[in-house]
């Protein structure tokens, strides 16, 4: 095996079934109810964004509306909860399986997702992984409404750029050695992320 071998995995109907937005914002809701009126913020935005007229990443913004308010540190606690506890009942034995072969070969495990960092991270934890990359918010210390996108968010080509900056090695990787890494992934969104490896 080549020195440096990675293995990258996507979130969201890849090693969990569903979608980790709607999920952790029913974890959050079912801790604080009455956030569930916060979520009208997203209504305007959504309809928009079926009439095309906003794109995915503003979509993405108001859907966090629910969280509005909320300190740093409790969202902190959900976050770790929430991955923790849920997460693990819910991903794929076989992917999860595939995980522990890849610690076993001595690959390295990248999370790369577009899911919001603020619990990602804690998801990769979770899992397992070594690295994780996801879309970045800024949210300072409580929650904002509408919160800005650090870098844009993180899908497609994006995914590449994001990976080849924050984890070591990836960006040197010769062609033989990524031909000896895997990607795995169910959306044609993630076209990028599936040929930069050799085993998809």
């Amino acid at each position: 095996m080549p020195a440096r071998s990675f293995a990258f995995f996507d979130l969201d109907h890849t090693l969990l079934p569903f979608d980790t937005q709607a999920l952790f914002c029913n974890f959050v809701l079912k801790r604080e109810p009455w956030r569930v009126f916060l979520h009208g913020l997203f209504v305007p935005v959504a309809l928009a964004r079926v009439c095309g007229l906003a794109s995915t990443a503003t979509a993405k913004r108001a859907f966090l509306s629910y969280l509005r308010g909320m300190p740093r540190d409790r969202l902190a606690k959900y976050a770790h909860e929430f991955a923790e506890v849920c997460v693990p009942k819910w991903a794929y034995a076989d992917l999860r399986a595939e995980i522990l072969r890849h610690k076993h070969q001595h690959r390295i495990l990248v999370l790369n997702t577009a899911s919001p960092d603020f619990y990602a991270h804690d998801i990769a934890h979770a899992l397992g992984f070594d690295y994780c990359i996801a879309t970045q918010f800024e949210i300072g210390d409580t929650f904002p409404g509408m919160p800005k996108l650090v870098t844009g968010n993180n899908k497609h080509e994006a995914k590449i750029v994001a990976m080849e900056e924050a984890v070591p090695g990836v960006a040197e990787l010769t062609e033989r050695e990524r031909s000896n890494c895997w990607s795995y992934s169910d959306s044609a969104a993630d076209l990028p992320l599936l040929e930069y490896a050799g085993f998809a």
